[in-house]
């Protein structure tokens, strides 16, 4: 594996942190002071793909020279943003709204190389949601405490157990980070997570 070209994440999500630390290539972490609010009109869609952008420009423009990778997610119920919970009050809300519907997870990345070329992508995760009762989604909001998640379910904990079914063109997509698109676009920056993967 070669390690010639400086990697960051611009990011400080220990999910995304966790999730790249699959590949096994060096890199650092450092946050984007990106303002998040949408814009007037704004699809959840266009919403994940302009921050992707922001956060990866943000920390080239001071990184000359870098591989920087810029990531966004945002959860839609029926075409309306849901963000972070923050609180219980606020994961309970969300959940209630959710239970028996479709959400669509729109995962947006961008991959700035060191020439400065610039490569997006958006991964979609759509998710059934069960019935559930007040009883339910009390227990796994005090269980989990899902207030740092978009949507307040974590598929990778027990918020397995709140989906009816997933589907997604990259299994890693829905935890903040489509993995098999990222080594993509981390081959055509240059950057080979396995030696010869490029050939």
């Amino acid at each position: 594996m070669t390690a010639n070209l400086n990697l960051i994440l611009a990011s400080t999500s220990r999910y995304r942190r966790e999730l790249l630390e699959r590949l096994g290539y060096p890199f650092e972490t450092k946050a984007s002071s990106v303002d998040e609010t949408p814009l007037e009109g704004e699809t959840p869609e266009r919403l994940a793909l302009r921050l992707a952008i922001a956060k990866a420009r943000a920390v080239a423009k001071d990184n000359p020279g870098s591989v920087v990778i810029g990531s966004d997610q945002v959860c839609a119920l029926g075409g309306k943003a849901l963000g972070k919970p923050h609180n219980y009050e606020g994961a309970v809300r969300q959940l209630t709204e959710m239970q028996g519907n479709t959400l669509v997870f729109h995962t947006a990345v961008c991959v700035i190389g060191a020439d400065g070329n610039e490569q997006t992508c958006v991964s979609d995760t759509r998710i059934e949601m069960r019935a559930l009762s007040a009883k339910a989604i009390a227990a796994y909001v005090r269980r989990e405490e899902p207030y740092d998640c978009a949507g307040s379910a974590k598929i990778e904990k027990l918020g397995i157990a709140l989906m009816k079914s997933v589907s997604s063109d990259d299994p890693t997509s829905l935890i903040g980070l489509p993995l098999m698109r990222v080594t993509d676009m981390l081959l055509k920056a240059g950057i080979e997570v396995i030696d010869g993967l490029g050939e």
